[in-house]
């Protein structure tokens, strides 16, 4: 990465240019620039502001530091620690502004149906063509929810008829693992801003959403650590006083995991930051009567609705 001071400051962009780039609506730029002297764009005669690439990566670095739970006004004092020492913070890795994706020449069902299809005839080299072209044509939302969650779908339901036998569901999960896993390593690693631990609870070994949920996380700048399955309470507990995470999602797709939670919530209030407890899954989804007692948060049945109960949580600490 770059410090944010190598990149071009010629005036270029008007404000809502710089809303589609960083997503911080014109009312909230201005109120930054008037009360904490942040930017100081060009001003045009006719009143009109023009931004500059540098005040671009300036607002990214910000923005991913609110969206991550810190004040405005503490950022602006981080901001300024640094120019005290006459340096500058490290620009984020963002990905460039999406180009608008091809028409796809089928509905994203039918790729789930597809990627089924190359699964159960252990075709690897056909799953793998039919998950990069579902990437020309859809966002990672679209794919995990509309493609590889339908997919796993068919997978479990062929399984439990007698279709498929045991091996290959494992094999088809296995590759889709291997996929997941590979974009996550592909994205950015992000180390700082609170902290998000992500995996499942204890006795839960369907990982899929978590990862997903996970890799969503990490393509939106937020500070993740995936854990993995079965993950027991009293090592979570552990690892938070460490860690100190603020947040800690768990999928939960079975009773006898949800039984296993009860009570964690309240255990999390003695680590130090009291790091919030969040779940999702198949299990609390369809079983309003566990999350009463779960207590925690619930982060809703859709991996949008977790990114955006999520999204709130730390900026606005409710849900």
């Amino acid at each position: 990465m770059s410090q944010i001071d190598s990149y071009p400051t010629e005036p270029e962009f008007t404000i809502k240019a710089v809303q589609h780039r960083t997503g911080i609506k014109p009312v909230t730029l201005r109120a930054w620039e008037r009360r904490y002297e942040l930017l100081e764009p060009m001003r045009l005669p006719n009143g009109y502001r023009l931004y500059s690439e540098r005040d671009i990566q300036l607002l990214l670095w910000v923005q991913r530091r609110v969206d991550s739970g810190i004040s405005i006004s503490q950022v602006v004092q981080q901001f300024n620690q640094f120019r005290e020492k006459d340096t500058w913070p490290e620009s984020i890795q963002t990905f460039s502004p999406a180009k608008p994706r091809k028409q796809p020449p089928r509905p994203a069902r039918h790729y789930a149906e597809m990627m089924f299809g190359a699964l159960v005839a252990h075709n690897e080299e056909r799953a793998a063509v039919i998950f990069e072209e579902c990437q020309i044509y859809f966002d990672l939302v679209t794919i995990f929810q509309e493609v590889v969650q339908p997919c796993l779908e068919l997978l479990d339901e062929s399984w439990y008829v007698g279709d498929i036998p045991i091996a290959t569901r494992h094999m088809a999960f296995q590759v889709l693992k291997g996929r997941l896993g590979g974009i996550m390593q592909g994205l950015p690693t992000i180390k700082e801003g609170a902290l998000i631990l992500v995996g499942c609870g204890p006795e839960e070994m369907d990982e899929m959403d978590a990862m997903m949920l996970s890799v969503l996380l990490r393509q939106n700048n937020y500070h993740v650590e995936y854990l993995g399955p079965d993950l027991p309470t009293e090592d979570l507990i552990d690892y938070s006083k460490i860690a100190r995470p603020k947040l800690i999602c768990l999928a939960v797709h079975s009773e006898p995991t949800a039984f296993l939670l009860n009570g964690f919530s309240k255990q999390l209030t003695s680590v130090r930051g009291k790091p919030k407890f969040a779940y999702f899954g198949r299990y609390v989804s369809q079983n309003e009567s566990a999350r009463e007692k779960l207590g925690g948060i619930y982060l809703g049945d859709s991996l949008k609705t977790n990114l955006e109960r999520i999204r709130r949580l730390l900026t606005m600490g409710v849900v």
